[in-house]
């Protein structure tokens, strides 16, 4: 399978400001680093694919509002590529409009469709998966979703229910779905738990572009066909225009809904990669290194006295010295001096509100 055949597709559009005061709505956390590694979110997710998709087949779609930021950290990324939504309008009008925008350019690509501000701790064995599933849809009609093997019962997540007792002829670490599960509560998360065949849903999805686009018209008929009467402007300098005119026509529905909860051919890649959505300052210092204290130290001269299992994020700051705190956030960015307690950290929106 050629490389110059595999597109990336990067969903940017969120406006989560989970890790406020690093994030902002003006500043999603995807646009951040994040992990304090010289690097952003977006970047991050991009340079993974180094080696399965070259830089003239990245899409990325985002809001109108950040598709300058989009420019300025994917310089490599063609500025025609940066797909710009009016509004918001969830996955599902986000993914018909760059497959038919893909599939005006490149008809027989295979699509591997990502978050923009999710980390993986373990490249190579990613890599190895998405290459797999590639292959597999390049011989198929199969849609495959990338589910994470749960390593808790997590309450934060989606879960993806598959048939083990069948993996598929062609590769034999994938499987067919039986169905989705909506997040659950902690004893239902349990009860996932104790079986061996339920799994995190990712949210990335890999599939050949006929393939969706035809999930697409059968399932989402009145998405699909806003962005298929648009084939004769993609490419042109209409096409910002026309988006900005009928995008907002689309149902708010996401992609799992409108199309991987109902098509057949649906597949899972049950896979281990050290995958976290990043959702909680406590999922960052779960997926951060760690001192013999426990604690998750991002900036360059942070100095700790009687600290234990607290996560410090101030790269904007020479010299940060924390005493006496166990279970803490301390975060700062733009002048904005954070200090919480781990457990009451969604209450941070609220302060951030203020």
């Amino acid at each position: 399978m050629a490389e110059n055949n595999n597109h990336l597709v990067i969903m940017a559009g969120g406006i989560g400001s989970r890790f406020w005061p690093m994030s902002t709505p003006e500043r999603p956390k995807q646009f951040v680093d994040v992990m304090g590694c010289g690097r952003t979110l977006i970047q991050l997710t991009m340079d993974r694919f180094r080696g399965i998709v070259p830089a003239e087949n990245v899409w990325v779609v985002t809001s109108a509002a950040y598709a300058d930021m989009v420019h300025e950290q994917l310089p490599d990324v063609p500025v025609s590529n940066i797909l710009k939504e009016p509004c918001r309008r969830n996955t599902a009008p986000c993914v018909a409009y760059v497959s038919w925008r893909i599939k005006a350019q490149s008809p027989r690509a295979n699509v591997v469709v990502t978050p923009s501000d999710h980390i993986v701790l373990d490249q190579n064995e990613f890599q190895r998966v998405v290459k797999s599933a590639l292959s597999f849809v390049n011989e198929s009609d199969a849609m495959v979703t990338l589910g994470m093997k749960p390593t808790r019962p997590e309450t934060g997540y989606g879960y993806i229910q598959a048939d083990l007792s069948s993996p598929c002829a062609r590769n034999r670490e994938i499987f067919r779905v039986d169905q989705f599960k909506e997040k659950p509560n902690l004893e239902k998360a349990k009860e996932y738990i104790a079986q061996n065949n339920f799994f995190w849903n990712a949210g990335i999805f890999v599939w050949n572009i006929n393939t969706i686009v035809n999930a697409l018209r059968i399932y989402a008929p009145r998405i699909s066909s806003i962005f298929e009467s648009m084939l004769p402007v993609y490419g042109t300098q209409r096409e910002q225009a026309v988006v900005n005119e009928r995008f907002p026509e689309c149902e708010n529905i996401s992609v799992d809904y409108a199309i991987m909860e109902r098509a057949e051919e649906i597949y899972c890649f049950p896979a281990s990669f050290g995958w976290s959505d990043l959702g909680t300052w406590g999922s960052l210092l779960e997926n951060s290194e760690h001192d013999r204290f426990g604690n998750a130290l991002m900036g360059n001269d942070i100095r700790t006295f009687d600290t234990r299992n607290c996560i410090v994020h101030t790269t904007d700051e020479r010299r940060v010295v924390v005493q006496g705190l166990d279970g803490y956030i301390v975060a700062e960015k733009d002048g904005v001096l954070l200090i919480c307690k781990l457990e009451n950290e969604q209450q941070i929106k609220t302060y951030s509100e203020d």
